[in-house]
């Protein structure tokens, strides 16, 4: 019994010393915040100069406003009233629509007249007035192979043009360009993997008049496109060059189309697709996902604005962006840019890490 009170006295004993350490301690952790506190402070106040003066010219270009081309009305968009194709822009899409309209639509129209004069004499001819005994005749050779031979004709005369289209269509040449396209619900993300890395979201521009257009909020205007076509970021793709779409999904299946390009891929959750194409044609292209992903699917457009190789380069560098065999910036001797608190967390040199992308007003509104 004696033991026992014993042990509960050491035990109160141990449990009171351990009360009175606490607050102990804790003001000693609270006395030496500050300090910590204020070295990093001044090591991320002195990583600035460093930064600006490694960057140089490089962060006035990355800061420099790229201005983007106005659309051009009935090239690349819809047309109020319109009823065939929009206007090609690629070799592409000029070969499937002269196949289309030219070649299609005439043997449809072929078939159709044919049809319609076989039912017109067929009604004249064997109605009950000029045939009051009917025929019984239920074979005829002639008539059999006349109606299994020319559908069989009519496929292959179709079926060559169209194995000649899609051959151009899915042979790719080099690209000079390669862009991965994300679909999300309900936005497009786009990285320049050879361009350093950047990376677009594109969301759609609101209507001025939209409840929901927060205070101070950029809402479309006549220079960013039709309504619910443009979008607050752009596409930008250099004409005259070969240029790659690694196509795929974050979420479910979208579908990346460009009408006036004659592209259309689906853009699968763990699945790489992949599409070209060459646009001579500098100007404000218009698409859509064109395939149901959800309940603001009708929100997703896709906007191209294709521009002189010299003015893509100024666009690269607006977004903080490099060309291929570009020389990077270099800070001045005597200089040693200090790690950013992200490089200094992971032990990852400057070199490997990614370049964030600029993060669009509405993007938070819209996703």
């Amino acid at each position: 019994m004696y033991l026992g009170v014993r042990m509960k006295l050491i035990g109160w004993a141990i449990a009171l010393a351990a009360a009175m350490a606490t607050p102990a301690a804790a003001q000693a952790v609270n006395a030496t915040s500050p300090a910590a506190a204020t070295t990093t402070s001044v090591a991320t106040t002195n990583a600035k100069p460093a930064n600006a003066a490694g960057t140089g010219d490089a962060a006035q270009a990355a800061t420099k406003p790229f201005q983007y081309d106005a659309p051009t009305p009935g090239i690349g968009e819809p047309v109020p009233g319109g009823w065939s194709t929009q206007e090609q822009v690629t070799k592409v899409g000029q070969q499937a629509a002269n196949f289309h309209d030219y070649w299609l639509l005439t043997v449809c129209a072929l078939i159709t007249a044919i049809v319609l004069i076989l039912l017109v004499y067929v009604i004249v001819r064997y109605r009950r007035g000029a045939n009051p005994t009917p025929s019984r005749t239920s074979h005829n050779t002639a008539i059999e192979v006349i109606w299994t031979v020319i559908p069989v004709l009519i496929l292959v005369a179709i079926a060559i043009p169209s194995i000649r289209l899609m051959r151009a269509q899915y042979a790719f040449p080099k690209a000079d360009l390669t862009i991965k396209v994300i679909g999300n619900q309900w936005y497009w993300t786009y990285d320049y993997p050879d361009n350093g890395g950047i990376e677009i979201v594109s969301n759609i521009l609101k209507e001025k008049t939209d409840p929901t257009l927060r205070p101070g909020e950029r809402f479309r205007t006549a220079a960013d496109g039709p309504p619910l076509l443009a979008v607050d970021e752009r596409m930008v793709i250099p004409a005259g060059k070969v240029v790659k779409f690694i196509v795929t999904s974050n979420d479910v299946i979208h579908s990346f189309a460009m009408p006036s390009f004659w592209t259309k891929i689906d853009a699968n959750p763990g699945q790489l697709n992949e599409t070209w194409v060459k646009v001579d044609r500098p100007g404000v292209y218009f698409g859509q996902c064109s395939e149901l992903c959800g309940a603001r699917h009708g929100y997703m457009p896709i906007v191209i604005d294709v521009v002189t190789p010299e003015r893509f380069a100024e666009w690269i560098a607006s977004k903080g962006g490099t060309m291929p065999g570009a020389a990077k910036a270099v800070a001045p001797a005597g200089t040693t840019p200090a790690p950013t608190p992200a490089v200094a967390a992971s032990g990852t040199p400057p070199e490997s890490q990614p370049i964030p992308a600029a993060s669009p007003v509405a993007n938070s509104a819209t996703k």
